[in-house]
């Protein structure tokens, strides 16, 4: 049996009200922060992630008038929950619960009041989108027998700025909050038409020589108010980060990834029209541009949508596909690369690689 064909057909982005620019920090702030990530004010969000994960759905209907009732399954991404090693270590029992992204996805599905036939959760940090499609394709979608009327939604809700230290020159000013919903469909769907036939996604990890992010219990950190204010919270579980580790190894990654799609689809280089990687920053997507051409990849690199959002993890590249969703054509590469597992020396990798139907191949579907 050919397997199910499917892709996107639409996406709708949900950003909190909160917004931090870069004086928030005062000196905080490293003077050269914005020449090398381009960021200059992120959304934070004084809601959890299930809650902002319903109010993007909410939005997804009212754009799309899409029916809840077709949604067959629900897979529902965070790059903010702590990974439950950590939350045991950290956390009470009641409290380290509410850390599994399973029950979360459950819980939303509770909210929107709808009964998907299949439900699942997962974190993989900035490279989950990948990680979501690459799942749906290999066991997800077969398993629920999409039928050409449905959908399934990909949901990706971060909060980073719950577990952020607010005060780390490093790492304090580089998230930012945001959920995104993807409406995936059949190929041959006329009721949900595909705009990114889906060609094919992989995700894995690899070991480094260190850890380049864990979670410790800091004292007196720095946070932000609903008001827009400074606070200082007397106890906090905080992630920390290599940022030079990630800043070398990020591009390395997402190259090594494209590369090992383009090759498993026989698909030339040359035949790519655009890319749109993991914005995580102007400086580490230079750095993976360079990788790319090295690849014989000549496309234009889209850069630059961190600026006033700030690194929206596993958000980015849908944030970015909806932006640019009437100028993309022809083949588009979604490279992404994260963190490994807290405490682990290793990194994730991923991409995505989607062909862009036009008008006259929405019409023949």
């Amino acid at each position: 049996m050919q397997p199910t064909q499917f892709g996107i057909s639409s996406i709708a982005t949900f950003q909190p009200e909160q917004v931090i620019a870069n004086e928030w920090y005062e000196s905080a702030l490293p003077r050269k922060f914005v020449n090398h990530t381009g960021i200059e004010k992120r959304n934070i969000s004084f809601s959890d992630e299930v809650t902002m994960a319903a109010d993007c759905v909410r939005q997804l209907v009212s754009k799309t008038e899409c029916d809840l009732r077709d949604c067959a399954g629900l897979i529902f991404v965070t790059p903010s929950f702590v990974p439950m090693h950590v939350a045991n270590r950290y956390m009470n029992r009641e409290q380290a619960r509410k850390e599994q992204p399973t029950r979360a996805a459950h819980q939303l599905a509770e909210l929107l009041e709808i009964a998907p036939r299949r439900v699942a959760g997962m974190n993989g940090f900035c490279s989950g989108y990948a990680k979501a499609f690459s799942f749906a394709k290999q066991r997800f979608i077969s398993s629920i027998g999409l039928k050409s009327t449905e959908f399934i939604l990909v949901i990706t809700s971060n909060r980073i700025s719950r577990i952020t230290d607010y005060g780390c020159r490093q790492s304090g000013a580089l998230f930012g909050d945001m959920a995104t919903a993807s409406l995936l469909s059949r190929t041959d769907s006329e009721k949900y038409p595909v705009k990114f036939k889906l060609v094919d996604a992989c995700y894995s990890k690899k070991g480094v020589s260190r850890a380049y992010f864990d979670f410790s219990m800091k004292e007196n950190v720095l946070v932000p108010t609903a008001e827009g204010g400074r606070d200082v919270e007397p106890e906090r579980l905080v992630f920390s980060m290599d940022g030079m580790g990630i800043a070398d190894t990020a591009p390395r990654a997402m190259a090594a990834s494209a590369d090992e799609l383009l090759n498993a689809n026989g698909v030339e280089p040359s035949e790519i029209q655009h890319i749109v990687p993991h914005q995580a920053g102007n400086g580490i997507i230079r750095l993976a541009s360079m990788k790319f051409e090295q690849l014989g990849l000549t496309a234009d690199v889209v850069n630059g949508f961190a600026k006033n959002i700030g690194n929206v993890s596993s958000g980015s590249v849908p944030f970015a596909l909806r932006k640019l969703w009437s100028e993309l054509s022809g083949y588009v590469l979604c490279p992404v690369a994260a963190v490994g597992s807290p405490g682990r020396p290793e990194v994730s990798q991923g991409c995505l690689l989607f062909e862009v139907c036009d008008e006259a191949k929405l019409s023949a579907l």
